[in-house]
Parts: C-alpha cells; sequence; structure tokens
C-alpha cells in the first residue's frame, strides 16, 4: 500500500526549492518510489480575489510567483506519459519538471521564468502547459489548489508544508481516478508541526516512520544508521559525564 504525501508549496519559495531539491526529489529517485503517491499543491500563502469571471491572485513573493504557481498548477494537471518512454511515468517526468523549476530558485536570466527549459531537459510537452498557464485554464488550476490549501484541516501556517496519509480532494491533482476509490482505506492524518519540520529536514527518515512491512532497503539502512546515531550519541553522554565527575 502506498503511503499519501501532501506537498503544499509555493513556486519561489526558497524553503520550498529546498526541501523539494534536497529531500524530496532524491527520495522519489530511489526505491521509495513505489510506496509514495506525491500530491503537489502549489498555493502557499497566496490569496486570490474574483470579480465575476475573472480571478485575481496575490502571491507570497511577488507576480512572478503567481505565474510560477500557475506553470506548476497546469503542469501537474498537463503532463502526460508517452508510449515511447517506458522508464518514464506521469509522476516521474512532473516530479523531475517540478525538481528542475524550484532548482531555478529566483535566479533565472532575464526574468524569464524557466518553465521552457525545464521542459526541455524533462521531456514534456512545454506548448500544452505555457498555453494553459497564460489562460482562464491557468487560473481555474491555480484557484482549485487555493481552494484545496484553504480546506486543510488545519490552517496552513507555513510553506511548505508536508502532510502524511492526508486523505483529501487535493490527490485529484496527480492522482487517477481508480486510486482516489483506493485512497480512502488510508488513515486520515492531522497536521503535525513537528512531523511537518522533520520532513523538511531528513523526509527519509520521516517517510519510512508510515511506510509498512516489508520496507525498502533504503528504510532498513536508514533505521539501522539512526539506530548508531542514537548509541554513539548516549555513549559521548556517558563519557563526557565520567570525565566530569573523575577528572574534575
Amino acid at each position: 500500500m502506498q503511503v499519501p504525501v501532501a506537498v503544499y508549496y509555493e513556486s519561489l519559495c526558497p524553503d520550498s526549492a529546498k526541501f523539494i531539491t534536497e529531500q524530496l526529489y532524491p527520495a522519489m529517485k530511489s526505491e521509495l518510489r513505489d510506496v509514495v503517491e506525491i500530491t503537489f499543491v502549489p498555493f502557499g500563502k497566496s490569496q486570490y480575489s474574483t470579480l465575476g469571471s475573472d480571478v485575481t491572485f496575490t502571491c507570497h513573493h511577488g507576480p512572478n510567483e503567481c505565474y510560477g504557481n500557475k506553470v506548476h498548477a497546469c503542469a501537474i494537471d498537463k503532463i502526460q506519459s508517452d508510449s515511447y518512454r517506458l522508464d518514464s511515468t506521469r509522476e516521474s517526468l512532473t516530479l523531475d519538471f517540478i525538481n528542475c523549476l524550484m532548482k531555478a530558485g529566483k535566479n533565472f536570466p532575464d526574468n524569464v521564468y524557466p518553465g521552457q527549459r525545464c521542459a526541455s531537459e524533462s521531456q514534456v510537452n512545454w506548448e500544452n502547459i505555457k498555453v494553459c498557464a497564460n489562460t482562464t485554464e491557468g487560473s481555474a488550476l491555480l484557484r482549485q489548489a487555493g481552494d484545496l490549501t484553504a480546506k486543510l484541516k488545519e490552517p496552513l501556517t507555513s510553506v511548505p508544508t508536508i502532510l502524511f496519509n492526508e486523505v483529501s480532494a487535493a490527490r485529484k491533482l496527480v492522482a487517477p481516478p481508480d486510486s482516489i476509490s483506493r485512497s480512502r482505506s488510508h488513515p486520515a492524518q492531522q497536521f503535525d508541526s513537528k512531523v511537518n519540520q522533520n520532513a523538511q529536514n531528513n523526509f527519509v527518515g520521516t517517510l519510512c516512520r508510515y511506510v509498512g512491512a516489508p520496507q525498502p532497503r533504503i528504510c532498513a539502512d536508514h533505521n539501522a544508521a539512526s539506530g548508531l546515531a542514537r548509541v554513539s550519541g548516549l555513549f559521548a553522554t556517558l563519557l563526557g559525564l565520567w570525565l566530569v565527575r573523575y577528572l574534575f
């Protein structure tokens, strides 16, 4: 059974970029990819207002982030796998594209958002994503991401926010219809700020707590390394106490 993981983030948020590029992406390139189902929700602390059919967005890191959020939302909706690349899935292509965008951060030449470059590097169709991001379709998708963020069991206060085993409509952004019905067997996960922080610093270790047996080898290796670190830490503490007692 796969572990649902929902990532609520912003396209130009440094902390979001750090988590996705340094924690999430490397983990999902390992054997953990087979036991995790990732949902990306690119909205964060943004806001929107409506006037008739028009939707206006105000984003945490400015207008460029609003456009970036639309690109992410459109990519999540539009990217598809094809029969010519049997080693790539819709999820893996989406992850590659998002990782490329987040690595670029705010530092891209001539203020041109790196969507086309990242689409080329990730081998996905940029034209479909670009048309979506520059039309009302992109606005509708970003509004949907905003509504999903607003419906969190606990209001979003930090970005990124990572939830494990969260069963919500957010999973429709990346999950095929048949998997949505299967996801109902997962228990709902209340937001835990400590789990969220641990995931940002040690995603593999946090995730492995939710992975059932038999666990992938990377979890076993991580558990062994963590156990050794705890023993070493305890030994160092005891040695320090002994030195304080007998030398001073």
